[in-house]
């Protein structure tokens, strides 16, 4: 992990909106404009709304007009099926992100995005995300519930799918973190205050997971558990970077490297090829490591190894807004001078 910047200034996300003039004889434009433009709450509205017009839009193109089935059921997935199902997520999320940006005067960066270090960042998540995983699935082998049956791939393929799973896992952090942790959480941290919003968002993010097949009571547990921990890596850093990483590497080292079921989901192509064995509460089963109790722990000391390494160097970019709403908050010297002048 990296360290944060002396100056803990350089690491605030943009900074919010010159205040709105309010004309309490316009009962209409104070309904949905506030003293920092747009409402939090009009705009999470748009934003959900505009996400499920695009993604109709896209269903009915893709399965009606070109006829692709989406991945359904067990069955492994390919990396192709990968691509076009989370390179379309991705397009909604950029789509509605973008039109909440032009709507607040915002570059589309603005919402986890910006800041220093971004590729350092990005690079040391890929790596936590790796160990992370890999401390899991070493610890069901160690303890007798996994069992390696050695290795499925050979020669070029190796590297092939490699390059495959590793492009898709990138789709799939860039999508599922820019959806839950970008607009929404910033707006939230906005509206009711960062914590509060990560928590809600958490629990939508495990529940997400109910849908995919062989998901289990832990497994949707320890995937809210882990949407706070990336919570808690934007909170000391100010963005998405490290969170993008470490939740692309999970992904590709559980599904491609160790060949580990992934919430139920099996890739076609892996490096390893193993199977749980004895209780589903301590293996996982068809849910993959992430449904092992086991997960709980590895959570709790990534949490610590981030206070210790970022929250005792800096003071994190949403100081202040922790629980309780941007607009709670009395204005800085420097805000109130921009506000006037």
């Amino acid at each position: 992990m990296d360290q944060l910047p002396q100056n803990p200034e350089s690491q605030r996300p943009s900074p919010a909106p010159i205040s709105v003039p309010v004309d309490p004889e316009n009962p209409i434009r104070w309904i949905f404009i506030g003293q920092n433009g747009i409402r939090a709450g009009w705009g999470i509205a748009l934003f959900i709304a505009v996400v499920f017009a695009c993604a109709y839009c896209i269903r009915f193109v893709v399965t009606d007009l070109l006829h692709i089935v989406p991945h359904r059921g067990n069955a492994p997935m390919s990396p192709l099926r990968g691509f076009i199902g989370e390179g379309l997520q991705l397009l909604v999320v950029v789509i509605a992100t973008g039109i909440l940006a032009l709507v607040e005067r915002k570059p589309l960066i603005a919402y986890g995005y910006q800041g220093a270090h971004r590729a350092l960042r990005f690079f040391s998540g890929l790596v936590w995300g790796f160990i992370a995983i890999s401390a899991l699935v070493l610890s069901l082998w160690a303890t007798g519930n996994l069992v390696f049956e050695g290795q499925s791939l050979h020669g070029f393929p190796i590297v092939k799918y490699a390059l495959e799973w590793g492009f898709m896992f990138l789709l799939v952090g860039l999508c599922e973190e820019s959806m839950l942790r970008g607009y929404v959480q910033y707006t939230f941290t906005r509206g009711i205050g960062f914590w509060w919003g990560a928590l809600i968002l958490s629990c939508m993010f495990g529940f997400g997971h109910s849908a995919n097949p062989g998901e289990s009571p832990i497994g949707l547990f320890a995937a809210g558990a882990v949407g706070l921990v990336f919570c808690l890596s934007i909170w000391y850093t100010g963005s998405l970077w490290w969170a993008v990483g470490c939740h692309a590497a999970w992904d590709w080292g559980e599904s491609y490297f160790y060949g580990t079921s992934d919430s139920g989901m099996v890739a076609q192509g892996h490096l390893f090829s193993e199977h749980p064995l004895g209780k589903v509460i301590m293996s996982g089963g068809l849910t993959g490591p992430e449904g092992s109790l086991y997960t709980i722990p590895l959570l709790l000391i990534m949490a610590l190894c981030m206070w210790l390494w970022w929250g005792r160097r800096g003071q994190s970019p949403f100081a202040g807004q922790g629980w309780r709403p941007a607009w709670s908050r009395k204005p800085h010297v420097a805000e109130v001078e921009t506000t006037a002048s």
